[in-house]
């Protein structure tokens, strides 16, 4: 009778030592372990992160580390860890903490434009991934990739269509650069190709004359008509005499990109460059800056018209008077130096 007393008692103290233990497991694997306020919280794992690194990252995430580590060791996470961003929900448990870390790298949406370099782009596109701008740089220089694919340091820049793209954060400087490349022939359809045979330029060639046209005005919708002026001089065999080509001859002789010209003067027409149109009638050897969609299409679809000449319009600012004749742009063009002077723009 003592003896089965015994043997109760053991077996009872089982059942509670029992209880106890699935207590705690249910606690460290299903009771919300977070520690902050918002809805969620974004972490960022880098490339060949260690398990000590995760634990560095996570700790003010969670309530409970220890738990944390104990389930994720449990569930063979130490040796697994992925590099991503990964976004944590209020009140998750451990299970669904490492479940996520696991599993759903959260993409983000990446966006550029107006880069006038590839360092600018670089710089920009290093602010949205874990690639910096040192291996961007690099990878959008790589002479190897632009000889093979076609493209010359001078117009890489066009390679990369300005848009929102889809990339996952922890994309490297070369993933980057492949993914650009499909997007760029994506982008070059059959009908933009058909519009491209139409006008005899190449892809590069319009690149270059859109980023003239995007340089001169920000208003999309005259963008085809400034298309057109530049077209009928390429066409007839002008000069383009654009000013922001000599504005960028001047920035890269200078090797100063952060200046700031608001006004070309005619010592500056001089700059023995191939980027001064004023001097020289052919094309650019590049974009002077990185054109976006709409400024590409406006070359693809320029206006049909007998403009030959335009400036600014000091009654309808932003926009243009455009001119057939060189008489009736010097009228045009001396309201426009009076205006200027009067601001006091001298550079």
């Amino acid at each position: 009778m003592y003896i089965k007393k015994i043997l109760l008692v053991i077996a009872l103290l089982g059942l509670v030592a029992g209880g106890i233990f699935a207590y705690y497991v249910y606690q460290a694997v299903f009771s919300p372990n977070t520690n902050f306020e918002s809805k969620s919280t974004t972490i960022y794992l880098p490339t060949d992160a260690t398990y000590t690194e995760l634990i560095e990252v996570i700790t003010p995430v969670v309530n409970d580390i220890y738990s944390f580590d104990r389930i994720a060791r449990r569930k063979g996470y130490v040796n697994s860890i992925k590099a991503g961003r990964y976004i944590i929900k209020k009140g998750s448990n451990n299970n669904e903490i490492i479940n996520t870390l696991r599993s759903n790298n959260a993409p983000i949406h990446v966006s550029f434009n107006n880069q006038e370099r590839l360092e600018n782009l670089a710089g920009r596109i290093a602010t949205q991934i874990e690639a910096d701008s040192v291996s961007l740089v690099t990878a959008f220089k790589d002479t190897a990739f632009l000889n093979e694919k076609g493209f010359v340091s001078e117009n890489a820049l066009a390679m990369y269509i300005p848009n929102k793209y889809e990339f996952f954060w922890n994309t490297s400087a070369t993933q980057f650069r492949e993914r650009m490349l499909k997007e760029y022939n994506r982008f070059w359809n059959t009908n933009r190709l058909s519009k491209l045979k139409e006008i005899g330029l190449t892809r590069e060639q319009v690149a270059t004359i859109a980023s003239i046209v995007q340089k001169e005005t920000a208003k999309v919708d005259e963008r085809p008509r400034v298309a057109g002026v530049y077209m009928n001089r390429y066409l007839n065999g002008w000069k383009l005499d654009a000013d922001p080509t000599v504005i960028f001859a001047l920035k890269k002789h200078r090797n100063d990109w952060d200046t700031v010209i608001k006004r070309v003067l005619y010592k500056d027409l001089e700059i023995d460059s191939p980027y001064n149109t004023y001097k020289y009638k052919e094309l650019p050897p590049g974009p002077i800056s990185m054109p976006d969609i709409s400024s590409i299409d406006a070359v693809l679809n320029y206006e049909r018209h007998e403009y030959y000449f335009f400036v600014a319009n000091v009654e309808n600012f932003g926009y243009h008077k455009f001119a057939k004749t060189i008489g009736q742009h010097n009228r045009n063009k001396k309201q426009y130096i009076n205006w200027i002077n009067k601001q006091g723009i001298n550079r």
